[in-house]
């Protein structure tokens, strides 16, 4: 039975600073992409408005620009699903067994309060699918409530981008919230690598997660394990 996975990508291009691009962090979208080609799922990107979906800058260089991110550069085929994304109206959650929320800087701008992926996320949940997210992905996650109007995260082990890797990266002081301080606000159980930029990824029951860039394609992996089971 073949599976089908959303994407989930940013609208955002630059930080407040016009001055200082951002968008989405590609190898985060192609390691992914990649580990559930390689099963045959379907799959599709969505995101907060719709349309095209910008790419950060720092994530097409050397190191990031490796052989994934190369061969999606180099398909216009694959190019072109960035910039006709689909928007939350146009998805029905119960054709997707799994979300993936990718990363970059520019969706802790326009993640957190979209109601329709906060719609999506826990019609997903809800029905047994597969929660994922990389890196920044988990400020996609911070206002989703279930049913019960709980936190999505509440009470669940989680990871994401770091503080100490914000600073370390030194954007702490353009970004408009700490990602790390907010998921434990609503009581997630956050935990992190020893060390900043290393792979990490923990799950939670359905609820998967990587810290960084370096775990997009594990993350993925452990997403492509559950579903295995299901």
């Amino acid at each position: 039975m073949s599976r089908h996975i959303l994407h989930v990508a940013t609208n955002i291009s630059h930080f407040d600073n016009p001055a200082h691009p951002t968008g989405l962090w590609l190898s985060e979208l192609t390691h992914a992409w990649d580990v559930f080609a390689a099963r045959g799922y379907e799959q599709r990107i969505v995101s907060p408005r719709g349309g095209k979906v910008p790419l950060d800058p720092r994530a097409l260089k050397w190191p990031m620009r490796d052989t994934s991110s190369r061969a999606w550069l180099a398909d216009p085929a694959k190019m072109a699903l960035l910039s006709v994304t689909a928007c939350p109206a146009d998805i029905n959650p119960q054709d997707y067994d799994a979300i993936y929320f990718t990363g970059g800087h520019g969706v802790m701008w326009d993640f957190p309060n979209s109601e329709g992926l906060q719609v999506i996320t826990r019609a997903v949940w809800e029905k047994g699918g597969i929660v994922s997210a990389v890196c920044h992905g988990y400020c996609g996650l911070l206002n989703t409530r279930l049913e019960d109007g709980s936190f999505l995260v509440s009470g669940r082990t989680i990871t994401g981008f770091s503080w100490t890797e914000e600073r370390l990266a030194g954007v702490s002081g353009e970004i408009p919230y700490n990602a790390e301080a907010e998921v434990k606000a609503r009581k997630a159980l956050y935990e992190k690598a020893l060390l900043p930029f290393m792979s990490h990824v923990v799950a939670d029951g359905k609820l998967v997660t990587g810290q960084n860039p370096f775990s997009a394609r594990a993350t993925a992996g452990k997403v492509a394990s559950l579903l295995g089971r299901l």
